[in-house]
């Protein structure tokens, strides 16, 4: 498995091939939240709406397709609990494209037809693998992070990897699917699918359900003399919107908190919240003429995966969202830094890999626990003579050090627990902290025997291509001692701004200049 790539390498020089990694001025931009709450419910209801195989055909030719992952570097894994169960990553993904008319209405202008798009929201969401907690990661547009190499499915043009650009640019580099790339080499997560919606879907969504309530402090007007802001205007306190505003809402910048991309996200996780909290306490949703036109509106805007690819598929997705409490959905927004080559951008912080490393290793945002069955080696093991095991170095990814070279300790570790088949190997891998991989099927109780005999937790126990024998990564997570070091509690990092499903009384700070 590749490592994370957090840590990025602040030049401030454009990408040296392709040039799409220069700096450009700020641009103003629509943005949006897919509320995948929007589409359980709409799909949950289809039944009572209406009836009939050809319906059912027609919004599943409503759905576009695009490939998964479009990039070129091994796929990362999931690590199953005890149970055998894994977690579910879905990448949310907001296009600011112009290429309808209905899109061009609500934003942009006519020289926008037709124009690569871009992923202008961008949220992960993970469901734990007992699904009894949700954690949601969104990364500001503005960030300045690498992107890899991807190929267009249909042209077959190859982009070349940027070692810096602005986070929306992945969606205009062959599809999603380059987004999804671009999310798997940051964070080291496996993406199981994605989501995407354009801005008239929004728009229709929103409308169906009634309106979402949000919450201002002050009268707010998102507007400026130069032509800047979604132009939203409020009174203080908590109004539902719906329409043209709710999507003003979503892609307000100017006029919210500091005026940045940061703050943008915080307005768009709490109308996810809302939204959520509003479905649930209201399944019917009115008539049942207005669930065909949700569930039109839904189908029409959406862009998935092939492994979503249906209505029954995304039904399915819905039943297994619902599981979660809306008090177990935690929201929280990578963690950023102004890019010191222009103010206007953004670079992961220190701090980003803590946020990251808790949803890699499937630990619970809210700080409650999983409901996971103990770890244990659970699978049949050779016996410790007989298993083969490489120890390596990790060199450090994401934003951790490199590791020191305490191969020869562990492996003498390792064979005073019986395992004399095992050896220090000289090469060097990008692994996200100690790590014990394999490959295929039969290795995974050895690699589990491995790590309860030196006391590394089970979810540090990967399947990744390619893996001769069982392979243990000694990270810089582990300095010292025959022993990996006791987990201390992990914390998310105050700078992620956490926002709790439960918290119903959610309220944003208007930006100094913007009230009326």
């Amino acid at each position: 498995m590749t490592g994370s790539s957090l840590r990025v390498k602040d030049t401030g020089i454009p990408d040296a091939e392709t040039g799409t990694g220069t700096v450009r001025p700020p641009r103003r931009r629509a943005t949006r939240v897919l509320r995948w709450a929007a589409l359980a419910v709409a799909l949950l209801l289809l039944g009572t709406a209406t009836a009939g195989y050809l319906y059912y055909r027609h919004l599943n030719g409503n759905l576009a397709r695009a490939p998964l992952d479009l990039g070129d570097s091994p796929r990362p894994s999931a690590t199953p609990d005890a149970a055998g169960r894994t977690p579910l990553n879905i990448l949310l993904i907001g296009s600011d494209s112009r290429n309808t008319a209905d899109d061009l209405e609500l934003g942009g202008s006519k020289s926008d037809a037709g124009r690569p798009p871009l992923a202008d929201v961008q949220m992960l969401l993970h469901v734990s693998a007992d699904r009894s907690d949700m954690s949601v990661i969104s990364l500001p547009r503005d960030t300045m992070i690498p992107i890899p190499k991807c190929t267009d499915p249909d042209t077959k043009k190859v982009y070349p990897a940027l070692s810096l650009a602005m986070a929306n640019e992945s969606l205009g580099r062959g599809g999603p699917g380059c987004t999804v790339a671009t999310w798997m080499r940051l964070t080291g997560i496996p993406v199981d699918h994605f989501m995407m919606v354009d801005f008239s879907g929004v728009v229709a969504m929103a409308d169906a359900i009634g309106g979402v309530p949000v919450c201002v402090k002050q009268n707010v007007w998102s507007h400026t003399a130069s032509g800047h802001g979604s132009g939203l205007r409020l009174r203080a306190g908590t109004h539902p919107v719906k329409g043209k505003q709710a999507l003003q809402w979503l892609r307000t910048r100017y006029g919210f908190e500091d005026g940045s991309d940061v703050g943008r996200t915080h307005a768009q996780h709490m109308y996810m919240n809302s939204m959520v909290r509003q479905l649930r306490a209201d399944a019917t949703l009115g008539n049942p003429a207005e669930m065909r036109r949700l569930a039109e509106a839904a189908t029409s805007a959406l862009t998935v995966d092939d492994g979503l690819g249906t209505v029954k598929k995304l039904y399915d997705l819905s039943m297994e969202l619902q599981e979660v409490p809306t008090e177990r959905i935690t929201m929280t927004t990578l963690p950023t830094t102004p890019w010191t080559q222009d103010i206007n951008r953004l670079v992961p912080a220190d701090d980003a890999d803590k946020l990251v490393s808790m949803v890699r290793d499937d630990v619970p945002l809210d700080g409650r626990a999983t409901g996971k069955p103990k770890p244990g080696t659970t699978e049949p093991a050779a016996p410790a003579a007989d298993i083969t095991v490489r120890v390596k170095r990790g060199t450090g990814a994401g934003l951790e050090t490199p590791a020191p070279d305490r191969a020869g300790a562990v492996v003498s570790s390792l064979r005073g627990h019986g395992f004399t088949r095992t050896v220090a190997d000289k090469s060097v891998t990008t692994e996200p902290g100690t790590s014990v991989l394999y490959s295929g099927t039969t290795l995974r109780g050895d690699a589990l025997a491995v790590a309860e005999a030196l006391g590394i937790p089970a979810a540090r126990v990967r399947a990744v291509d390619g893996a001769r024998d069982v392979t243990l990564v000694v990270g810089a997570d582990w300095p010292s001692g025959d022993r990996f070091p006791e987990p201390r509690k992990r914390e998310v990092p105050k700078s992620a701004a956490v926002l709790s499903g439960a918290k119903t009384d959610a309220c944003m700070q208007v930006q100094e200049g913007y009230t009326w």
